[in-house]
């Protein structure tokens, strides 16, 4: 097992990682809301989260990953304030909120597959672990910190000593910045939610101690992290959006609940910009794998441009940016594959082979430095030998970029009236009616297409 370097949230600081149960290294990390369609700044938090697992198993390390699914308990504010998301879908939409989870995860998870994201070994779904929800509620109810008011169950923060360690955020601060007049029976207007009680309508709800309710969003990481993982474990990962809300509850009702520290390194994705700002649904740029794919873009083309940032940087998407990285992409990728058949290196090329990838390794092994590896791998490329194409499968398993294989084929979407001129004018040298033929072609060009013409018929290609 080789040594790994990371950043942990925590202490602000890279610490070496010291699993507890090694060689298995437990991770915990925070998965969609399926509500809606996953989008790419999503999504890039899962290639972060990905290339994490890959180098844990690249250095030697056997993963025991959890990943959640919230189809629950999920409030349109993050501070326990409006519609559970689930709810508000599914009555969008005339669907039941079982419906809306099993459409919108399938969506994601073929999203996951289009990345080539491994899936965690463990994916846990809220709505199925209800129970351990309730008795993790439970004991923090008869242990003092969690206490009843007439809509649900919440966390009293300042029994926590440590509440705001995660975000540097102290409890003054909190209770300053927190919302007033949303509960007034809350004993802080920080504190929150650890069970809801459930409307008569609402169609999410479950038998509990105090009445039909559901869980808050907070508690289905710490209960599912504990079932699954145990009461200490190495690493929870998420986005940096998680850090002031909900990782800090998370921490303070685990290690309110354990008497100890739970999870031993955070870390945390940065977010992606589109064009230098917000991604908003009102400035109409938010977009998903579908809307890449639709635009003639690979889905691994926007997992190399993920790599070429530092996960814990502001990533900043632009279509100029995606049409670079597709085409740094699929020249890496030529350059590599081309190689399988090239002549086996001499002694002095094997040495600036192994040299590169002990470079590559001490990147990856450097907080998932993956720009700087990619940078390295761009020199491998160069050597033009056998091994390049050997080592370059080998370093896949980190990357998970089909770097051996040459790039895909575009598919071109040529409009119908680009194909019908093309037959016209096929027709046309079919009949040797040159002036007409060329007419077309002229006309062919206007539009931005070219047609190349061989013996058994002609191509249809588009202008750069």
């Amino acid at each position: 097992m080789e040594k790994i370097t990371l950043y942990n949230t925590l202490t602000r600081t890279k610490e070496t990682l010291t699993p507890i149960a090694a060689p298995t290294v437990a991770t915990y990390s925070c998965g969609p809301t399926v509500y809606n369609y996953a989008h790419i700044g999503n999504l890039r938090t899962y290639v972060f989260m990905d290339e994490l697992r890959r180098v844990l198993k690249y250095a030697g390390y056997t993963t025991k990953s959890v990943m959640n699914i919230t189809d629950v308990g999920h409030l349109m504010s993050d501070a326990d304030d409006g519609e559970d998301k689930m709810q508000s879908a599914a009555r969008k939409s005339n669907k039941t909120p079982e419906e809306i989870a099993s459409f919108y995860s399938a969506v994601f998870f073929k999203d996951l597959e289009r990345l080539n994201i491994l899936l965690p070994e463990i994916i846990a779904k809220a709505t199925d672990n209800i129970p351990e929800m309730i008795d993790f509620v439970k004991t923090l109810v008869d242990t003092g910190y969690g206490y009843e008011t007439d809509d649900g169950i919440y966390f009293d923060i300042s029994k926590f000593d440590g509440y705001g360690k995660l975000s540097r955020c102290n409890l003054d601060d909190a209770l300053a910045g927190a919302r007033v007049a949303v509960n007034t029976q809350k004993r802080h207007p920080a504190d929150f939610a650890l069970w809801k009680k459930a409307e008569p309508n609402h169609i999410m709800q479950w038998d509990s101690p105090w009445g039909k309710g559901y869980p808050g969003w907070h508690i289905e990481c710490s209960a599912m992290g504990k079932k699954f993982l145990g009461e200490r474990f190495d690493i929870h990962t998420g986005g940096v959006d998680h850090i002031p809300i909900h990782h800090e509850n998370e921490i303070a009702q685990s290690e309110a609940l354990e008497g100890h520290k739970v999870v031993s390194m955070w870390l945390h994705g940065e977010f992606m910009l589109v064009d230098g700002g917000k991604m908003s649904k009102s400035l109409g740029n938010v977009y998903t794998i579908d809307d890449l794919i639709e635009r003639g873009y690979s889905p691994l083309a926007f997992r190399y441009f993920c790599m070429n940032t530092h996960y814990r940087n502001k990533l900043n998407f632009t279509f100029g940016g995606l049409d670079a990285a597709q085409t740094a992409y699929d020249r890496l990728r030529s350059a590599i594959s081309s190689c399988e058949n090239a002549p086996k290196a001499d002694k002095n090329t094997l040495a600036d082979a192994a040299k590169i990838k002990g470079n590559v390794n001490a990147a990856l092994y450097d907080d998932l430095n993956f720009p700087l590896a990619l940078g390295e791998l761009w020199g491998l490329s160069k050597l033009n030998c056998r091994e390049v194409y050997e080592t370059a499968k080998d370093l896949d398993a980190v990357f998970g970029l089909k770097l051996h294989l040459p790039p895909e084929a575009k598919k071109l979407d040529v409009p119908e009236e680009v194909k019908a001129l093309a037959e016209k004018r096929f027709e046309a040298r079919k009949n040797k009616d040159w002036a007409t033929s060329d007419a077309l072609r002229a006309q062919l060009d206007a539009m931005g297409y070219t047609v190349l013409d061989s013996k058994d018929g002609y191509e249809i290609k588009k202008r750069n």
